[in-house]
């Protein structure tokens, strides 16, 4: 299978996880599927199965980086599928986290169907608006 059709499959694949909570937050399937610690897994088991390959190569980058060795490192459709997929696992885990832990915070989801959009986005943004709108939310109860 070449390199661009497993980065497709796995953009294809996660899709579903974020439609869910996004779109049917209190779903009970949702709340079951989103619950599993395994959700974001097949990401991390794909990540593992394209990085090995290349570990060797990658050993410098990754023990000593720099944005020159970093950017050189990347340069290629294999190694910027590896980097997608640690991506596509980090944002899903912490969209999962998110969506968790808005079970005790109870944010409407008219806030955080778009903050989970932006997590799924730039998954740092999304995480830094959660914990603002959470912040906010605690405040205007206390």
């Amino acid at each position: 299978m070449d390199i661009e059709t497993i980065f497709s499959i796995g953009n294809t694949l996660v899709l579903p996880f974020w439609l869910l909570m996004i779109f049917m937050p209190y779903w009970s399937w949702t709340q079951r599927i989103i619950g599993s610690p395994w959700v974001a897994a097949p990401w991390a088991v794909l990540y593992l199965i394209l990085i090995v390959p290349q570990f060797v190569g990658l050993i410098g980058v990754l023990t000593n980086p720099s944005a020159v060795g970093v950017g050189a490192a990347m340069a290629t459709p294999e190694a910027a599928t590896v980097a997608w997929f640690h991506f596509l696992a980090f944002d899903l885990f912490v969209g999962r986290w998110i969506f968790l832990d808005n079970q005790e915070n109870k944010i409407s989801a008219w806030i955080l169907g778009p903050i989970l959009f932006i997590t799924l986005m730039a998954g740092p943004i999304g995480y830094l608006a959660y914990l603002i709108a959470k912040s906010v939310q605690q405040a205007q109860r206390s």
